[in-house]
């Protein structure tokens, strides 16, 4: 018994005649190959694990060992090529490629690494005007430590407008 509507016989057509066969090898017949195939792509468009797959399906085991099998020896691999460029024969595949790249995140470790010295530009830097307590002569405050990756932030912005023409006050 196979669910009804997970593949239409036309798109099963397609790809029967792509799947291995079991004859000649040890052991005992394959499940049906329509059946296993309808149960994974179940498993994969509801996002259940293995052990949910309806009973319809067959045995989950089966489901699980047949993928399996069929991830390490390529056969997933050839059955979309050829059924992808079946579809682009007949014009019936609109290759669109869409990249987001709006979230790029750099590893952990990639934050603060030290840069060597030659790879910045040189930077005039006005210095800093005098405050009305160091005028007086008296101490400066104890001021608290940037946060960390403050300077690199810093070095950072320097470095753009170095590059950019702009001017460091």
């Amino acid at each position: 018994m196979t669910r009804a509507g997970v593949f239409s016989d036309e798109a099963w057509a397609r790809i029967e005649a792509l799947l291995p066969s079991s004859a000649g090898l040890r052991g005992g017949r394959w499940r049906n190959h329509r059946q296993v195939v309808e149960g994974i792509a179940w498993r994969y468009r509801t996002g259940a694990p293995w052990r949910d797959v309806p009973e319809e399906f067959g045995p989950y085991q089966t489901l699980w060992k047949r993928h399996d099998q069929w991830s390490k020896d390529g056969t997933w691999e050839r059955l979309v090529a050829a059924v992808q460029a079946g579809a682009d024969a007949a014009g019936e595949l609109d290759w669109l490629v869409s990249v987001d790249s709006t979230v790029v995140r750099a590893h952990q470790h990639a934050a603060g690494a030290r840069r060597a010295a030659d790879t910045l530009p040189e930077l005039e830097v006005a210095d800093p005007p005098a405050t009305p307590a160091a005028e007086r002569g008296a101490k400066p405050r104890a001021t608290p430590a940037p946060e960390p990756g403050a300077k690199r932030a810093a070095e950072d912005v320097a470095h753009v407008l170095a590059l950019t023409g702009g001017t460091v006050e």
